[in-house]
């Protein structure tokens, strides 16, 4: 098994939803400008550029590597998946609104309209299947798939 991804991406906000964090940083600076108006424009300045920051490092990965999805802090090995099933536009809204199994394992970012569902095809695992959220899902299905295939091929 290799070690290196075969699949990485991370579901990083929205450029709207950081446009409208960065709306902090006035309202901080609003704040403090009694007190100094220099130091309320440098404090809502550091306090809009942390809440991006933390947005953005704090935003959840997809990754398949040494035989493994992963999913955010959750993992399961690509043996115990069935085929994955790729939508977007209404049948990804379909698959994250009315067609969701409660059941399911999900990691669903507004905002990205991709879907990914894998069925989990272990009879042990209470949960039927992973509904993840992607930019690309029809690339992310195409890696479960290999790294499915390279798991049952023996090496040379």
């Amino acid at each position: 098994m290799t070690s290196t991804p075969t699949y990485r991406e991370r579901l990083t906000p929205s450029l709207w939803i950081l446009l409208s964090a960065a709306v902090v940083a006035p309202m901080v600076a609003l704040v403090f400008v009694r007190v100094e108006p220099t130091m309320a424009l440098a404090i809502g300045a550091v306090v809009g550029f942390a809440i991006i920051c933390a947005l953005i490092a704090l935003s959840p990965r997809i990754e398949i590597s040494g035989g493994e999805l992963r999913a955010g802090r959750a993992h399961i090995p690509v043996d115990l998946l069935g085929t994955p099933a790729h939508a977007v536009n209404d049948e990804a809204r379909a698959a994250r609104g009315q067609g969701l199994d409660a059941r399911a394992w999900h990691l669903i970012r507004g905002g990205i309209d991709g879907i990914v569902t894998v069925p989990v095809i272990d009879p042990a695992d209470p949960t039927p299947v992973w509904v993840v959220s992607s930019r690309t899902p029809d690339r992310l299905a195409a890696a479960i798939v290999a790294a499915q295939v390279t798991q049952h091929t023996p090496d040379r």
